[in-house]
Formats: C-alpha cells, structure tokens, sequence
C-alpha cells in the first residue's frame, strides 16, 4: 500500500512540474519576473491595466488571435459599462440562424455572444500565417508554465539571430521560446498603440498590460474566488476560536 502511495505521488509531481521542467529545459533562460498585482491571496487586477491590454489586444493582437472562451458582456468585470461593451460587440459580425427561410445569416454580435475570432477555421488561419496556426490567447496565461511571467518575456524577447544559428526560413528569433525559433514576428514596439489614458506606451509597458488581459482572460473569476477563500478563511479561524472557548468551559471543572 505504502509503495502504491509513493508511485502515484512521484508520478503526481512529474505530471504538475512537466511544463515547467520543459521550458527549463528548452530554452536554459532564466524569465522576466515582474511583481504582478494580481499574485497571492489578497493579489486583486489593476482594472487601468486590464484596460490598457483590452486596448493593445484590440488593436493588435486581433488579427491573429482570438480569445473564444470570452463573452463581450465579460468585458463588464474589467470596468466597461453596457453601453460600452454594446458598442464594442456591434464593430463584430456572427453567422445566425437559420432563420424562418431555413438560411444562415449575418448580424451584429451582441453583448451575449463569444468574442469573434480572425479566421473562418483553423485552415484559413494557416494559410495567412505560413502554415503557422496563430494560438487561441483566452487560456495562453494557464496553459504555460509560470505563464504571465512566460508571456511577458515572449514579448520582450525577440533579438536578432547569433552567428552560426541555423535559422529556418520564415522564423524569428526569440530567447524565450522552446528551441529559440517561432513564427510570429515581435508584435510589439513603442508607441504601436497610443493609450486612451495618456499612459506612456512603451514597449515594456505594453507588455505587461496585454499580460495582465490575457492573465483576466484565463481567470475572470480570479477576484470573486480569491475574496470567497478570504472570508471562508477567516469563517474557519472564527468558528475555531469559538469551538475552543466552548471546549474550555465544558471541561474546566475535570481534571
């Protein structure tokens, strides 16, 4: 039995610590770690930010990547008003239907709907991108070791090829990247969005809000979770202090 337990807890710990010994592996770069506001327990999201990254995925990151898992009515828990997020799923179109013609059709997304994504299907999306299928962004955060700290040293990674690399045709360089070669082109520069709230976009700073979007894409629920184990925490505490007050007073007179 107790050599039963010992297997499964070594396999356990290679199966959760896997990505993390990969990336390790592959790449022999130690990332970019930033202090993100949104880590630990009391860690809450910088709605400025998530707004700010909206913005930079919007306007750049949206021609190759969606973000499916994500309703525009979302958009309501990083700080967008009804209105607002009326006007942002209007700029996008769905295929409804049918309709009482038994024939599919077009309509403005609304405020329900999943958020529209670049490429009628994965094949399309190859084709505009050199047989490279750009990734789904709404879970990148989760699905990678240390992932917001992986993301944001992706961005800022990319560099010119070392000498005597053999570079494949088509690929960009980028010290972070499993094998240091990958098809996307460095997405981001200075000033390649200019931030509705006069915050200075430079590089570094992009990065990190379109990491910090991409960290509340993965987990929305991130702060309604984190405020549910805070209370439960201090529930527990409570009703601890209590029982042992209780236990006292019903055994104080036994030896």
């Amino acid at each position: 039995m107790r050599n039963n337990f010992l297997s499964f807890f070594f396999v356990f710990k290679f199966i959760v610590f896997l990505p993390a010994i990969l990336i390790s592996a592959t790449t022999n770069v130690e990332l970019m770690k930033q202090n993100w506001p949104f880590n630990g327990i009391f860690g809450r999201f910088d709605e400025s930010s998530l707004q700010r990254g909206f913005q930079v995925y919007r306007e750049v990151c949206a021609a190759c990547h969606g973000i499916r898992h994500i309703s525009y009515r979302d958009l309501k828990g990083i700080g967008y008003t009804n209105d607002e997020i009326k006007v942002i799923a209007a700029e996008y179109e769905v295929m409804d239907g049918p309709n009482d013609d038994g024939e599919m059709f077009e309509r403005e997304a609304r405020p329900s709907d999943k958020f529209v994504g670049p490429y009628e299907n994965d094949k399309i999306a190859r084709l505009a991108n050199n047989g490279a299928y750009p990734p789904d962004l709404s879970l990148i955060v989760k699905a990678r070791a240390d992932g917001a700290n992986y993301l944001y040293s992706l961005l800022n990674g990319y560099k010119e090829f070392p000498d005597n690399f053999e570079a494949s045709e088509g690929m960009y360089y980028n010290e972070f990247y499993p094998g240091n070669q990958i098809a996307m082109p460095s997405p981001l520069m200075d000033d390649i969005v200019e931030y509705s709230d006069g915050t200075e976009a430079t590089q570094s700073q992009i990065a990190k809000d379109v990491t910090s979007f991409l960290a509340w894409t993965a987990e929305p629920e991130l702060e309604e979770r984190k405020s549910l184990g805070v209370k439960t925490l201090f529930f527990l505490i409570l009703i601890t202090i209590m029982l042992l007050g209780v236990k006292r007073k019903i055994w104080k007179d036994v030896d």
